[in-house]
């Protein structure tokens, strides 16, 4: 028996050797020694006996037996020979006993080189043996701050506080994503029972994924059990069977493909025009479909600005398309069970759904990856999801011209700027605004204060103590504030404010052109016809963003403000076009070019005239933590790092 497993054995070895000819790579097994950059140290950080992955252990330490071996781990020598006479008698001690002397390797970049125990892992990786034990030894490789070196150590920071050496990742963030969906914090240590329920989820998460055909995949089981995570949550996996985590794995297939796209989110800019109906349309008296659409809110119109404009924005677009859309809005829906409140939804007949705050995302995800009949829309940005859709509006385009306002107004002295949270595309608002002012005065720099490490009122007080007295507020009315100044750009000290002008978010109009779409099936073909995960970000060409400009404002001014609205509708005017610098003076844009979409939505700096820092994680209040969690721009990450401005 054992002479049948080595011939069987070598005739993997040999098959493995014409496959890496035709490859044109050499076919025997990796040697660490000469794959260490030159002039690096050995020395090496002694971790004890380990178990490793055996798919990881991949080459030998030194050059010695390499030749023996195929790229494989599979023997090359011949049946006869003292080599497999002992790897049979491996063979016979594993099949009996299993093997228990632990191998020696040296671990490098997450990868294992055997310094003794060749034949031993040969056989383990003939039978499948999931895990080896060794006897480890790891070499650290330089910090240069190349991507595949931060990935390492990014690796080495989550096996520090879980023990876990089985998953890896391929983008940066990973590691921290999986930690918060563990429930755990930035530097919480996991307990031996984490750790063994969280392994048990990983064996039988890497069989199914495995029968599903994802060995055939580019996505990495680490990869793909994360997908799952972000739309099942970890309590959703534990203690499924096979056949059930096949059910969810199978579900999440398409996030789980999205892993793989190096670019995964396809921003779309335009609206696009209706479909013209078909002439069978026109001539036959078919009766209209009409479509049920839900709105569901974290809060109400009499208690959030925000959701009262989603609100507004529902009755105008129900009112327009009367005949052919019901809607129907549920309010305070995080105060419950998100989950339940969109299966209500979808049983009450809704087809359609709008979740408005990003707080929704994780229920609305799961709830479209159980219903893909059912087409679910997200207001956030940069959301990296292939179930959920997101739409969101360039409120920088609006504030770039109430910057132009704010500079014509400030003279010699300065304008301040509240933001709220450090999340997708509210950085770029920052920096359009300070371009904005810096366009037509020069010498004002803005004071940039945070509402989402306090309040609003304390923010704005931070402020008028360093007797700023304009100053860009929120994109949407503080109900509670009577005066709402609160709102857009205002003058004043204290509590004395007078609104000058206000970016308005045209959500009647962004309805209405969604619900079109989605009836007349562009919708449905844009989907079809990508990959990756559509966010739409419409602006002021379509209408779905607008300013309003006070008349106590200067006609010099107001004039000012219609040039550069014709000019952005139009396309002619770039806030992110030409050289751009940002705190520390370093171009960030060179001249005649622009910043994509996507570098906008991204943007984790601040501009050369702004005074100020996106403020650390640990700053923010509770509810800032929750939505940096769901939709954070890499600096305000848990683990926040250099701060921008230091």
């Amino acid at each position: 028996m054992p002479e049948l497993y080595y011939q069987e054995a070598l005739k993997l070895g040999q098959k493995e050797v014409r496959s890496c000819a035709a490859k044109g790579i050499s076919a025997t097994l990796p040697v660490l020694d000469e794959i260490l950059p030159a002039g690096t140290p050995l020395t090496a950080t002694d971790l004890g006996v380990v178990q490793i992955p055996t798919e990881w252990i991949i080459g030998t330490k030194s050059f010695g037996r390499s030749s023996s071996f195929a790229r494989n781990f599979m023997p090359l020598l011949e049946v006869g020979t003292e080599f497999a006479a002992k790897w049979q008698a491996l063979c016979l001690s594993h099949l009996a006993e299993g093997i228990r002397n632990s191998v020696k390797v040296w671990e490098y970049m997450n990868r294992y080189y055997v310094v003794e125990g060749n034949k031993r892992v040969s056989v383990l990786k003939f039978f499948g043996s999931p895990v080896t034990s060794a006897e480890v030894l790891r070499i650290l490789p330089e910090r240069t701050g190349d991507k595949e070196t931060e990935l390492y150590y990014e690796l080495l920071d989550f096996q520090r506080l879980s023990r876990i050496n089985s998953v890896e990742f391929s983008r940066l963030g990973s590691c921290a994503e999986m930690q918060r969906l563990m429930g755990k914090g930035p530097d919480e240590i996991w307990s031996d029972d984490d750790r063994a329920a969280f392994s048990s989820v990983l064996s039988i998460f890497r069989e199914a994924y495995r029968e599903l055909g994802g060995n055939k995949l580019s996505v990495t089981p680490g990869e793909a059990l994360l997908a799952c995570l972000r739309v099942f949550g970890y309590q959703e996996l534990r203690g499924r069977t096979r056949g059930e985590m096949r059910t969810l794995v199978s579900q999440a297939w398409e996030e789980i493909l999205l892993s793989a796209q190096s670019e995964p989110v396809e921003v779309r800019l335009e609206a696009g025009q209706e479909k013209k109906a078909s002439l069978l349309t026109k001539v036959l008296p078919i009766s209209a479909k009409v479509y049920q659409a839900a709105f569901l809110h974290d809060r109400t119109p009499q208690t959030s600005g925000w959701t009262s404009g989603h609100e507004l924005g529902r009755q105008y677009a129900e009112r327009v398309l009367s005949g052919r859309v019901v809607t129907r809005a549920y309010f305070n829906v995080t105060d419950g069970d998100p989950e339940s409140l969109i299966e209500e939804a979808i049983r009450d007949g809704a087809s359609i759904l709008f979740t408005t705050s990003p707080r929704l995302l994780p229920a609305s995800l799961r709830a479209a990856a159980g219903h893909p009949e059912v087409t679910i829309l997200n207001c956030s940005l940069n959301v990296a999801h292939r179930y959920v859709r997101s739409y969101y509006a360039r409120m920088y385009e609006a504030k770039f011209i109430i910057g132009a306002i704010a500079g014509a107004l400030a003279g010699s002295n300065d304008v301040g700027y509240i933001a709220d949270y450090p999340i997708y595309g509210q950085i770029a608002g920052i920096n359009a605004f300070a371009f904005g002012v810096e366009m037509v005065n020069p010498r004002s720099r803005v004071l940039l204060e945070w509402s989402g490490t306090g309040s609003a009122a304390e923010a704005a007080a931070r402020l008028s103590d360093k007797g700023i007295r304009l100053i860009s507020c929120q994109d949407h009315a503080n109900l509670h504030n009577q005066g709402r100044s609160s709102f857009g750009l205002s003058v004043g000290l204290g509590d004395e404010r007078t609104v000058l002008a206000a970016p308005i978010w045209e959500w009647g109009v962004y309805y209405e052109k969604m619900l079109r779409r989605i009836m007349d099936g562009s919708s449905r073909e844009e989907y079809a016809g990508s990959a990756r995960a559509l966010n739409y970000y419409w602006g002021m060409s379509d209408g779905v963003v607008s300013l309003s400009c006070s008349d106590k404002l200067p006609e010099g001014i107001r004039r000012l403000a219609r040039v550069l609205i014709k000019s952005v509708r139009g396309g002619l005017c770039d806030p992110f076009r030409g050289v751009l610098r940002d705190q520390r003076g370093r171009e960030m844009v060179s001249a005649h070019n622009s910043l994509s979409p996507e570098q906008i939505i991204a943007m984790d700096w601040l501009a050369e005239t702004v005074v100020g820092e996106i403020p650390p994680y640990e700053a923010l209040t509770k509810v800032g933590k929750a939505t940096v969690d769901l939709m954070g721009v890499p600096r305000s990450a848990r683990s926040s790092g250099e701060k921008s401005g230091s």
